[in-house]
């Protein structure tokens, strides 16, 4: 069957080759963007959102013991108390579809069950208090509350609805694959949590976006952030010096190291595919114009939103740009069902996100976790655009 596979890889590729079309101006415009992108995103993502992701990821795998992770987000754990954290974790992570990764690569491998596991990889970026706030100021105070309150419903829903679908695999897999004896850790608990406090911070104020109004607390704070990493960065040392030994560093970079190996590559091209699909956002230079993805998402008929949902669920949106995007979408003739129904799929997904979570739990349950988020987007939108009336 492998050979099978390698068979029709080679025939893709020849047919790929022999079919390029060199001479279209079009077809250079994507190639362009693509590379643009890919630029893009390891200039502005990759050392200030996803080295702090992986750091985090790695401790989680190092220095949060697997019995603590099965018992507040296992399989068996009381859900109030998982899905509560893990449907509003973005409200404290400030991250995109991808920087999400590592920590739900992490969470996951450790035991988490895949219910409060896809919740939190949806809540993450979904629930972000800036781009909210920022949604509701732009778009109106309409969008902002249906977004807040959808992503949160998304997680939950998104969270049981895989628990339930893949619950005899979940089950087995918290009974034979973890040791469940309770591990010792060096750290008394205050200080593994202002350590990982630390850690987080770090990820939060190294991402700080610039906001769009020049004034006010969000700017005040994106003028200092630099000083508030550097702050941090010395009260990591000081913690890694005081707290932990040589070989507990060590197994924290290569846990980090490992994270990275499997995460960065898969990124890399996820990322190329989605500029040459689309172009950057905002552009109109990838392979597929961008009139066409206008025309398909006017209106609120059930068609436009499920394109709109599926356009989302592929593109890469970097962290509040999805915004401005869909304010000149908006202005093109996008109906406003189709405009909530991208809000909600587009920042939670993405064509890199989806090659790392096949990665991480594999293809079966990654289709089923797309497929959720579009259909549910899908039907918000059209519930949406109907209340609107537009």
């Amino acid at each position: 069957m492998r050979e099978y596979w390698k068979f029709i890889l080679i025939v893709l590729v020849f047919l790929a080759a022999y079919l390029m079309p060199l001479a279209s101006p079009r077809f250079h415009s994507a190639v362009y963007e693509a590379l643009v992108m890919v630029q893009e995103y390891a200039r502005e993502h990759v050392l200030f959102c996803l080295v702090p992701a992986f750091f985090i990821a790695g401790a989680i795998a190092v220095f949060v013991t697997q019995a603590a992770v099965i018992k507040y987000f296992g399989a068996q754990a009381r859900k109030w108390l998982s899905y509560s954290v893990a449907s509003v974790s973005g409200a404290v992570l400030a991250v995109c579809s991808c920087t999400v990764l590592p920590l739900f690569a992490g969470i996951y491998k450790r035991g988490a069950g895949i219910g409060p596991a896809t919740a939190f990889l949806y809540s993450g970026p979904a629930i972000n208090v800036l781009a909210i706030i920022l949604t509701a100021r732009i778009l109106g105070w309409q969008f902002g509350l249906a977004r807040a309150l959808g992503a949160v419903f998304f997680a939950v829903v998104i969270g049981l609805l895989m628990a339930i679908i893949f619950r005899k695999e979940d089950r087995g897999r918290s009974t034979s694959t973890f040791d469940l004896a309770e591990e010792k850790t060096r750290q008394s608990p205050i200080q593994s949590l202002v350590y990982f406090l630390t850690l987080v911070l770090i990820l939060i104020f190294a991402a700080w976006a610039k906001p769009n109004e020049l004034v006010g607390f969000w700017w005040g704070v994106y003028r200092i952030h630099w000083y508030l990493v550097g702050f941090l960065l010395l009260a990591l040392v000081f913690e890694l010096v005081g707290w932990f030994r040589k070989a507990e560093l060590r197994e924290w970079v290569e846990a980090t190291w490992g994270f990275s190996k499997q995460i960065l590559p898969l990124l890399f091209a996820g990322v190329l595919v989605a500029g040459f699909l689309m172009g950057m956002p905002g552009s109109d230079r990838g392979i597929i114009p961008s009139r066409y993805v206008a025309a398909w998402v006017g209106g609120n008929s059930l068609l436009s939103n499920f394109v709109a949902s599926l356009v989302g669920a592929l593109m890469y949106f970097a962290t509040l740009t999805e915004v401005p995007i869909l304010q000149g979408l908006l202005g093109s003739g996008m109906g406003h069902g189709p405009a909530l129904a991208l809000l909600l799929a587009g920042p939670a997904l993405s064509l890199p996100n989806m090659l790392v979570i096949r990665s991480v739990i594999g293809w079966k349950k990654t289709l089923v976790y797309v497929l959720l988020v579009v259909v549910m987007a899908t039907i918000t939108g059209s519930i949406f655009g109907s209340i609107m009336g537009k």
